[in-house]
């Protein structure tokens, strides 16, 4: 159990049959009447953020969001499939419970599967990767003085904004938070 007062971002927690996670909080204590603790939490499983405020001393239960190491192996219509690197054993995951993230992620990258009480919900790619750039236009010399950009196709499908100076069959790296090119590999 954890009580309100004790909240701090990141931490999670069961109310209502909803697993939540604090964002951010605030201790208010005003000069007339009780504090309270004023929340920013999201659903973990939904996404939806929501501002809620509590009395300090109410208490929820802990909930604990389990956080696997697996390796992705391959897709089969919308089901992809992730293998843990201990047990060897298949977890597949519905393609509308991927980020917009996973479409920097190619076969036996290494990703993070988010799991509550057993069921999957969620997956973390890695945050940065190297792509191969597989279609682009050509660059030219001498167009480097601006931060001018064109779009590049890499490995996996995805299409990202590279500068004009990469050409294709480069190596890159890409954030998969913000999907930006950072810089060559």
């Amino acid at each position: 159990m954890i009580s309100a007062g004790d909240f701090r971002n990141g931490v999670t927690f069961e109310e209502d049959g909803q697993v939540l996670q604090v964002v951010e909080f605030q201790h208010v204590k005003p000069g007339k009447g009780a504090a309270f603790v004023r929340t920013k939490t999201k659903n973990v499983i939904t996404g939806a953020v929501v501002e809620k405020s509590y009395n300090p001393t109410a208490k929820f239960p802990t909930a604990f969001i389990e956080r696997r190491d697996m390796e992705y192996s391959y897709s089969d219509g919308d089901l992809y499939y992730f293998m843990d690197n201990e047990t060897f054993e298949m977890t597949p995951i519905a393609e509308a419970d991927l980020p917009e993230s996973f479409k920097f992620v190619k076969e036996n990258m290494v990703c993070k599967i988010l799991s509550y009480k057993g069921s999957v919900f969620g997956l973390e790619p890695p945050t940065f990767v190297n792509l191969k750039v597989t279609q682009t236009d050509p660059g030219f010399a001498g167009n480097t003085a601006t931060n001018a950009t064109k779009p590049a196709t890499v490995e996996t499908g995805a299409e990202i904004k590279v500068p004009l100076f990469i050409n294709e069959g480069e190596m890159i790296q890409i954030d998969t938070r913000t999907g930006e090119y950072l810089g060559r590999a």
